[in-house]
This record gives C-alpha cells, sequence and structure tokens, in this order.
C-alpha cells in the first residue's frame, strides 16, 4: 500500500463519531433525512449571533490596506489584546497580549502547546471519559495518554490522578464542561487538583502542567459558574475557541493563554509561537482575528441549548434511562441498560437514532447524545427511544 502501516491502523481505529456520522449519511439517502435522527456529532445548529453577520460586513468594507497580509505566528496583536483584556475581566489575572498565541481553533491550540512541552515518550494524564482526539493530538507529538478513571458522577480522582504520576508526567489536562458529560470541574475540585500538582512538581523537581481545554465554556446551564484556573495554579494554560459559543465551527479560530506568572515564560511563549508556524499553521486566519475582537462579549442564546437538555432529559428520564443531567455543553451521557453500550448503540439505530457509544470516549456502558439539534429532532426521535429501553 502506498501510505503508512501506522496511518492504515489508524484509519481502522478511526473515531466513532465520524463512522456513526458516515453511517447516518447512508441512513437518511435510504429513509429519508426527516426519519434519522442524528445525534452523533457535535456540531452547532444554532446560527451566530447577528453580530456576527453585521461586523463580517463591517470588515469587508473596510479599505484599510495589509488585512489579509502575513502577521506575527503569534497572531495580531491588537486581537491578542483584547483577549488578554477579556481574560482580565474575567478574573483577577494581569494578562497581556504577550501571554496569547491565536490559533486554528482548539484542535490547533492543543497540538501547539503539546508540540512546545513534550519530548518523546512523555505522559500526559487524562481523567476519563474524554474526547478521543486527544490521543492523535498527543501521539502527534510523540506524547501519550495516561487515562485515569473518575468517581461515578464524573468529578475527578485524585487518587487514581496521583497514583499515575511519574517522572514522565508532563501534564494533566482537563475538559470543563465537558465531551462527552456535560459536567462542570467546581472551585473546591480544581483547588485539590492545583495542590495535588504542586505537590508532585515539587517532589519531580520540575512543573506539571495544568491544560485547560475550554470551547464550552459559556455554555452552562441552570447558574453554574465556569472556575478559572488561571486563579488557583500559576503552572496552567487554557486552550480554547469560538466554535461553540459563536456557532462558527468551520471558521477555525482559537487561542492558547498561557498563565502570565508560568515558569520559563518567555522561553514558553516562543516556542509556542515558533510551534504555531511549524506545524503548518504559520497563524491563525487573519478575517477571523479580526472579526473576533469585536465579539468577545457575544455569543449564541445558551437557553436555547438548555431548552433542548429539559427536553431531552425530561423524556428520557419518564422511559427509564439513568443519567447524571449536565451542567453544560450540550452533550448528555446515559447509561446503556445492557453493558455492552454497541449493542444497545444499534438497537437505537435501528430506530433510525443515531448516538455514540461511550466507549468510544473511554466510557463504556454508556451512550453519548448530542442534543446540538433541532427540537423537532428531539420529539421525533422520543417514540424510538421508548422503544427500545422497553426491549431491556
Amino acid at each position: 500500500m502506498a501510505i503508512s502501516r501506522k496511518i492504515q491502523e489508524s484509519i481502522k481505529s478511526a473515531s466513532w463519531i465520524r463512522r456513526i456520522f458516515e453511517e447516518g449519511r447512508e441512513r437518511k439517502a435510504k429513509y429519508g433525512a426527516e426519519n434519522v435522527f442524528d445525534f452523533s456529532l457535535g456540531n452547532p445548529n444554532l446560527e451566530p449571533p447577528p453580530k456576527f453577520k453585521q461586523v463580517l460586513k463591517e470588515l469587508i468594507n473596510d479599505p484599510s490596506p495589509g488585512q489579509h497580509a502575513y502577521m506575527l505566528n503569534a497572531g495580531i496583536v491588537k486581537t491578542r489584546q483584547a483577549v488578554a483584556d477579556h481574560l482580565n475581566e474575567l478574573g483577577g489575572t494581569r494578562f497581556t497580549a504577550d501571554e496569547i498565541i491565536m490559533t486554528v481553533g482548539a484542535g490547533g491550540a492543543l497540538n501547539v502547546v503539546f508540540k512546545t512541552i513534550l519530548n518523546p515518550g512523555e505522559e500526559v494524564i487524562i481523567p476519563k471519559p474524554y474526547f478521543v482526539e486527544y490521543d492523535n493530538y498527543l501521539d502527534n507529538h510523540q506524547g501519550l495518554s495516561r487515562l485515569v478513571g473518575s468517581r461515578q458522577d464524573f468529578s475527578l480522582d485524585f487518587d487514581a490522578i496521583s497514583e499515575a504520576i511519574t517522572e514522565k508526567t508532563k501534564a494533566v489536562l482537563i475538559n470543563s464542561p465537558n465531551n462527552p458529560t456535560g459536567n462542570v470541574y467546581h472551585e473546591a475540585e480544581l483547588k485539590e487538583l492545583a495542590g495535588v500538582l504542586t505537590h508532585y512538581s515539587e517532589k519531580l523537581g520540575q512543573p506539571i502542567y495544568l491544560i485547560s481545554d475550554e470551547p464550552y465554556r459559556r455554555i452552562a446551564y441552570d447558574g453554574v459558574t465556569i472556575p478559572c484556573i488561571f486563579e488557583l495554579y500559576n503552572e496552567s494554560f487554557v486552550v480554547t475557541s469560538f466554535s461553540k459559543d459563536l456557532s462558527i465551527p468551520g471558521e477555525r479560530i482559537g487561542y492558547v493563554a498561557a498563565h502570565p506568572d508560568i515558569s520559563d515564560k518567555k522561553m514558553i511563549m516562543t516556542g509556542l509561537s515558533l510551534c504555531n508556524r511549524t506545524l503548518g499553521y504559520t497563524n491563525a486566519p487573519a478575517f477571523m482575528q479580526r472579526a473576533i475582537c469585536h465579539l468577545l462579549e457575544d455569543s449564541v442564546d445558551i437557553s436555547i441549548y438548555q431548552k433542548k437538555r429539559d427536553m431531552l432529559c425530561d423524556g428520557l428520564a419518564s422511559f427509564g434511562y439513568d443519567f447524571i443531567k449536565p451542567k453544560g455543553a450540550f452533550y448528555l451521557f446515559p447509561r446503556t441498560p445492557v453493558e455492552d453500550d454497541f449493542v444497545f448503540m444499534r438497537a437505537l439505530q435501528e430506530e433510525n437514532i443515531l448516538t455514540v457509544p461511550g466507549s468510544g470516549f473511554g466510557g463504556p456502558g454508556h451512550i453519548r447524545i448530542a442534543y446540538c439539534v433541532s427540537d423537532e429532532t428531539i420529539e421525533k426521535a422520543m417514540p424510538g427511544f421508548e422503544r427500545v429501553m422497553k426491549k431491556y
């Protein structure tokens, strides 16, 4: 074969999310799109806020020269400063443009961070269930995932994290609000995590970084607040994007923020900027960098997602589904009534309901339901959800 053996193996073990999405396309062609209820892909179904298009029109009509030229690999200074000011408003931090790198989405941001900090064979601890693309991002830079379990309520298991720390540990990666569970780590948890990392950093004589992946930060419900890790731990990075809160995942715009007091800050920021270039991104899209300057306080209407969550949870609970109600993001992660989550997923598929097995997220015995879909999709899928549960 012409392609590498490694990529051949990767194709065989490709993401279940994409696999189910492709099967969904086949079912839609066979049964009609209106009769297939696709909860497989976390693709926001809301349109961007009206201000987004207004800003784009203004930028298009801006006659200033050089709007689409190369810039510093770290990004447009004005944009980075706007992000820094925004972060300073969220908490008691003192960011400047110098601690911000504009990136090609949160995925690009994670790749930039991993390439910057990892030596071959070093490990990043990740609590399960988790977004499995993390494995691929780490493999890109010869890093290794060190997966640890969470508690029954998806909160952090500090004993498991402590036991996983070795001299190879370079970072702990968290995701809150979480994909696939919708869980949010509260401040007391993160303070305890910071204490654990401080203890082992001192013991090992080198910092263990905390990386927080936060593309769902603004999608939180019932008055839940998302703590800022920068107020709790200096050796930290936040990676995020505007894909979910502005509903622009295809525009691929995000950033890395490194704590203003992170160790060896000058070297780290130089490394992040270099890796942004050498990974082939060169810089984040110029047009989107200019746009998000004006959109840092804006988002889609989060109450719409909360309504969808409640509609789905109320219906499934009445059928006997067992789950923890999500505090954020737009995913539900119910337990399956049979041990084999693939069996239950396939049973739902026979009702033209497309979900993803929890095993694909390191959470066997569950399915993930992405409810960033139309209300009609949720309503019309309910009879099928009920019929499948009755079988078990």
